[in-house]
């Protein structure tokens, strides 16, 4: 969310709405870079700095090299995400970043498991969920007037029998994480119960936070007050930084067409969450804080509203 709204207040600051301000991560958690004044002249460049030094969530700005501008938000408004994110439900994942812009739907109205072929799924896959990304990020989406009636599965198809074997949802993001021109998936890879396969992994994330929610819920404990100060160690700082990223990765993704590259993101935020979820401030649940009870609960937030997102389901237990 975070990065979403440095975008708008980037844009703003520039007076130019319908630029992508080319964000990529900074060094450090609660840190983005923008490649935004390449396009500008150096004073406008300047200027752009100044006015973001004027906002109360953001604590530093400074010209890192030729061309580049690193924003730093305050150490409170990186912790307030986890309040932010668990309040805002599924809308977590939802932005402006497209807004005005009209995104043809796929042209056919192909159920990907009635393809002949893994690249044909892929194909009608991502056409699918390009269009859901850029509903999401503000995007009308136009579909054809006629849409051709679903045909059964052909004869050749390989998508049913790897459903029937490893699960519609473990095919699912299989699919969608497969690039274009990728290597298809085996049935027998994303069937496996194991993290290095992101299609459990992911889901596994998710229900890494939602036990711990309810371990506590079962003590008598629930997010309550909160104090930002109280979120401040390196898993808990990387994990704020990859949530503030889902509604900008969401954008991305549809602007350019990759749904493969937002089912990336949902990995490394999987990876993020577990890792975070494993520490001794998660696990041991007599001392655990309300502020990383909020911080569970917006994983488990922005995973959900993720795989929503895709078509994939969010297990409570996995």
């Amino acid at each position: 969310m975070i990065a979403a709204e440095l975008r708008r207040a980037i844009l703003t600051a520039a007076g130019q709405p319908d630029t992508d301000p080319l964000l990529r991560p900074g060094p450090q958690p609660g840190s983005y870079i923008s490649s935004l004044p390449f396009h500008l002249a150096p004073q406008a460049a300047t200027a752009l700095a100044a006015r973001l030094t004027r906002e109360p969530w953001i604590a530093d700005v400074s010209r890192t090299a030729p061309g580049y501008l690193t924003v730093t938000v305050t150490r409170e408004a990186l912790a307030g995400l986890a309040v932010r994110m668990a309040r805002a439900g599924p809308a977590c994942a939802v932005s402006d970043a497209l807004a005005g812009r009209t995104v043809p739907g796929p042209a056919r109205a192909q159920d990907p498991a009635a393809a002949a072929d893994w690249p044909s799924a892929r194909a009608a896959l991502a056409g699918q969920l390009t269009a859901r990304l850029a509903a999401a990020a503000g995007a009308t989406v136009t579909f054809p007037a006629e849409r051709p009636v679903l045909q059964p599965p052909a004869a050749t198809s390989p998508l049913p029998a790897a459903i029937a074997y490893a699960g519609r949802d473990a095919v699912w993001f299989a699919l969608a994480r497969t690039p274009p021109g990728g290597v298809p998936p085996e049935a027998a890879t994303v069937a496996r119960h194991v993290l290095s396969n992101p299609a459990y992994a992911v889901q596994y994330a998710y229900a890494a936070a939602a036990a711990v929610l309810r371990r506590a819920a079962s003590l008598g404990s629930g997010p309550a007050g909160f104090q930002p100060r109280l979120l401040m160690t390196p898993p808990e700082l990387a994990l704020l930084d990859a949530l503030s990223w889902l509604p900008e990765r969401v954008a991305m993704a549809a602007r350019r067409g990759r749904p493969d590259e937002f089912a990336g993101y949902l990995e490394r935020l999987a990876a993020r969450t577990i890792d975070t979820m494993s520490t001794t401030g998660f696990t041991t649940m007599l001392n655990i804080s309300s502020e990383r009870l909020w911080l569970a609960d917006a994983a488990r937030t922005g995973l959900a509203a993720g795989l929503g997102l895709i078509g994939v389901g969010a297990p409570e237990r996995i």
